[in-house]
Parts: C-alpha cells; sequence; structure tokens
C-alpha cells in the first residue's frame, strides 16, 4: 500500500485523511500523530517526542497514547499484529515505514487521488477565446456548472473545481493531468463568443492513454446568459455520461479476470443488459449476481437486476417469480439508491412494469431527474410511463429532453419508445413513426418499436409499409401476438384497444 501525501499538514482543515483517495474522518489527535509520523518518517519517534509534539507535554497516561496510535493505525488499515505502517520498536517508540509518494501542490489537494475502483474526471479550466477577460465569469460559470452536474452522476469520481485551477496556463498533455491528478479522464474545452453568438467545445480524454474518446462542440446566442449556460452545460453531461460508460465497459473487457471487481461486473453486464433482450438479460443477470456476491448493497448493480427480470418477465412470459425478482431488486435498487439517479431510474420503471405501480414509479424516477437533471436515462424511462398513464404532454417532453441531451447514447431507443408512445395516442402519427424507426435504428434487434412503427403506418395510411414493418417484426420475434401486447398491460384498456385494432390492420397474429 502508498499513501500520498504533500506534507504533514495534509488537509487539515477536514481533519481528514486520505488513503488510496478514499476519505477517511481522523479524530484530531489522531490526525496530528499521523501527521508528526509522516513528518519524521526517517527515524524511530520515541514517547516523549509525541508528548511534547502532539499532546504539546502534557501529562498523557499510557493508555491514552496506545489507544491514539491504535486508532492511528485503524485509520490506515493497519493493526498491532501486522505493523504494516507504523511499526513498533522494542522499547524505543514507533516509526511509519509505508511507502510514501509526494503529491502535486498544494492547490490541489483537496482531492489528492480518485479511488482506483471508480472511473474518475477533472475538469480543467475552460479556455477563454473571447477575447475579453472581461468573459471569465461565463468561462469559469461554465466550468463550475459542470463540475456540479458530473458530481451527479453517482459511479464518477469527481475532481474538485478549486484543485485544477493551477493548470489554468499550462500546457501540459493530459496524460500529465491525469498523472498528477490521480484520474482516469480529462475533460477540456473553450469558449468562444462573436457578438450574440457563443460556441463550447469540449473533449473527453482518455488519461493513460491520452486519446479522445469524444469530442463535440455546441452553439447558442446568449440571450440570458446564464440560461444558456445552463443549457450548454446539461447537453455537455448528458454526452459525457454515455461516452465515460462506453469508455469504461471497454476499460473493463481489457482487464485480466482475475482482477475483476463488483464495478467490473457490472460494465461488463451493462451492454447486455440495454439491448433489452430477455436472452442477453439473462447473460446479463449472471455477471450481476457475482457483482452483489461482492458487494450486497450496490444500488446500481440491484437496478440492472430489476430492469433485466423486467425484461424477461414482459417479453419471456409474464411468470410470476420473474415479476417477483424484478421487484425485489428494484425496491432494493430504491432502498440503496437515494442519491444515485441511475439505480432509481432503473427501479422505478422496474417498478412501472411489472407491478403497474406508476404512483411510485413516477416519484422515483422525477427524484433521478432531480438529483441528475442531466440523465438521459431517467428523462427516457420517465417519458414511457408518463405515455403510459396517459400524460402524453410530459411524456413529449421528457423524451425530446432525453434525446437532446444525449444524441449518440446507445440508449437512444428509450426515449424514442417514449416518444413514440405518447404521439401515437396524441394522433400525431408521422412522429410516431419517425421516432419508432429511430428507436429501430439504435437497437435492431427489440420488437416493441417495431409494433409501434406498423400501428403509425397503419394510421398515416400506409398499408404495404405497415406490412413490411409488421413482417420484420415477426421475424424478430416469431411468437408475437396482438393478446400478449394487451395481456401486458402497460396502459389503460382504452389505449391498449386503439393499438391493438391498428395491429389487427396490419393482419399481425391475434
Amino acid at each position: 500500500m502508498q499513501y500520498r501525501f504533500s506534507d504533514y499538514m495534509l488537509d487539515i482543515a477536514r481533519r481528514e485523511l486520505r488513503k488510496d483517495g478514499i476519505r477517511t474522518p481522523v479524530e484530531p489527535q489522531v490526525f496530528d500523530l499521523l501527521a508528526y509520523l509522516i513528518q519524521n518518517r526517517d527515524r524511530v519517534v520515541t514517547k516523549d517526542d509525541l508528548i511534547g509534539s502532539v499532546w504539546g507535554g502534557r501529562i498523557v497516561s499510557e493508555s491514552t497514547l496506545t489507544s491514539r496510535i491504535n486508532a492511528a493505525r485503524r485509520a490506515l488499515g493497519d493493526n498491532g499484529q501486522a505493523q504494516k505502517v507504523i511499526r513498533t520498536a522494542a522499547r524505543k517508540g514507533i516509526r511509519f515505514v509505508a511507502d510514501v509518494m509526494e503529491v502535486p501542490p498544494p492547490e490541489v489537494l483537496a482531492t489528492l487521488q480518485a479511488p482506483r475502483d471508480r472511473p474518475s474526471i477533472a475538469v480543467m479550466p475552460f479556455r477563454n477565446l473571447t477575447g475579453s477577460s472581461s468573459q471569465d465569469y461565463f468561462v469559469d460559470g461554465m466550468v463550475e456548472e459542470l463540475v456540479t452536474g458530473l458530481s451527479r452522476i453517482k459511479w464518477l469520481f469527481v475532481i474538485a473545481r478549486d484543485s485544477t485551477l493551477i493548470y489554468r496556463d499550462r500546457g501540459t498533455d493530459v496524460r500529465t493531468f491525469g498523472r498528477e491528478l490521480g484520474v482516469r479522464y480529462i475533460l477540456e474545452g473553450s469558449v468562444r463568443r462573436s457578438g450574440s453568438d457563443v460556441r463550447i467545445t469540449a473533449q473527453l480524454s482518455e488519461t493513460e492513454t491520452g486519446t479522445s474518446v469524444w469530442a463535440d462542440r455546441y452553439d447558442g446566442e446568449i440571450g440570458e446568459v446564464f440560461a444558456l449556460q445552463d443549457q450548454l452545460t446539461m447537453r455537455v453531461i448528458g454526452a459525457v455520461d454515455p461516452n465515460l460508460r462506453k469508455a469504461e465497459v471497454e476499460r473493463a473487457r481489457r482487464k485480466r479476470p482475475e482482477n475483476i471487481d463488483a464495478y467490473d461486473l457490472f460494465l461488463r453486464a451493462l451492454p447486455l443488459a440495454t439491448t433489452a433482450m430477455p436472452e442477453d438479460a439473462a447473460k446479463a443477470l449472471t455477471l450481476l449476481e457475482q457483482a452483489l456476491v461482492l458487494e450486497p448493497g450496490y444500488a446500481i448493480v440491484h437496478g440492472l437486476i430489476a430492469w433485466c427480470h423486467e425484461q424477461r418477465y414482459l417479453r419471456g412470459g409474464l411468470h410470476a417469480e420473474t415479476q417477483a425478482a424484478a421487484l425485489q431488486h428494484a425496491q432494493a435498487a430504491i432502498e440503496a439508491g437515494g442519491d444515485d439517479a441511475m439505480a432509481l431510474a432503473m427501479g422505478g420503471f422496474t417498478i412501472a412494469v411489472v407491478q403497474r405501480d406508476y404512483r411510485t414509479a413516477i416519484d422515483t424516477l422525477n427524484r433521478a431527474i432531480s438529483l441528475s437533471p442531466s440523465s438521459a436515462l431517467a428523462f427516457g424511462f420517465s417519458s414511457i410511463v408518463r405515455a403510459w398513464i396517459g400524460d402524453d404532454e410530459t411524456a413529449i417532453k421528457h423524451a425530446e429532453m432525453g434525446i437532446r441531451l444525449s444524441p449518440y447514447d446507445p440508449m437512444i431507443y428509450l426515449p424514442n419508445v417514449g416518444l413514440s408512445f405518447a404521439q401515437f395516442f396524441s394522433e400525431k402519427f408521422e412522429e410516431a413513426a419517425s421516432a419508432a424507426s429511430r428507436a429501430s435504428a439504435a437497437n435492431p434487434k427489440f420488437s416493441v418499436f417495431r409494433y409501434l412503427h406498423t400501428a403509425a403506418l397503419i394510421r398515416l395510411g400506409k398499408p404495404d409499409e405497415a406490412k413490411s414493418a409488421a413482417s420484420i417484426l415477426v421475424a424478430l420475434q416469431p411468437s408475437f401476438t396482438i393478446s400478449a401486447v394487451v395481456a401486458g398491460k402497460i396502459t389503460t384498456p382504452e389505449r391498449l384497444a386503439v393499438l391493438a385494432t391498428a395491429l389487427r390492420e396490419a393482419g399481425l397474429p391475434e
């Protein structure tokens, strides 16, 4: 184990010690004791040394001294038997013997290194290309909002903004940034203004290789400057989230099997689960159950398990045991994921499908959106549930927000499903057909989009195209029947009747 310090006054304001990036609250006296040991790690420290430096020469009992040394060991994961960090020299004193590595200047000590088992990111100061320092407030505000927004992504460790300010005028490459800040990813960007037009560019890079993961630009008009700032920030975060997930999935695939932990098992399961196909969900569950063995209270794993069981329930026979498993894990995700928008979104959506408890589902999805207003996943699930309950206006708004936040997300089919449902029942059949077509392009194997597309084409008076879409649907899902759609009871009987009539007109099997 290697401990990172800059000097013995490490983060003294908060009285915390960071061991491999994990914050450990430490009592003031224990902190001071550790600080003194680290500062004097080249020698054995005697009892008199500690009393003089830590306790200011006051009388300290032997038991008090022993208890503080034991507490210092516990803070670093050590004990009196192992003595891998603080070693006792018989009849002489104690010495700090673990490896120590110096870290960057004091300006970056607020965060030090991010946890190694979670993805980590630093948002560097954006370049002000407006030609005027008077726009620094706008540029700095963008970075502040990005840090705040990214911090809402539970699975992501975000370096505090103050820790990156020293890099404002440094022309170092991303690998150096990553090494000094201890992060896997760097987000850089610039702001250019010409008259009332503003252009934001952003680039996400992997620090180990220096390669670009994603880059894009966003244009807008100043108008209300802070409204524009909010809009652009949400779009950047909405794009960063899925691209980070994709990069992390690839990283997990490259790891040797013996190094897999709960998070990596989740990452390996994610692309299987997001196809929304029962056979892929079954494969994902094998990985996710292993993850729960390693970390039983892992909220997002419970959420993904719930969603996988929901897929197997709705398109695998409506079996009671599958329904019960989906509900169990959905509730666990909601209970454990109070600050995890992704876990809440999956749990809420699953409850909507398998229990038809739309009130709980909507409340949970609203919590997810409140936690992470840039979560395309939460908006996508919300749009579908809103459409099912007949709130087409909100469903359309949430679907459009999900699409706008993350237009290239592999799960872009979710808001398009919600949009297709809502537009179909709003009798906007052209829009419904377009949304269903986009969803099909994003996830070609999933059949739900196909029957929505078929129904919309029938109502547009395009029977030949509808029959073509229906034939693709049956080829993808030979067991498809209209009665199974109705039996799923995903929406009101009246809406199901309208949908079923259109599907019959297209010649689909009863």
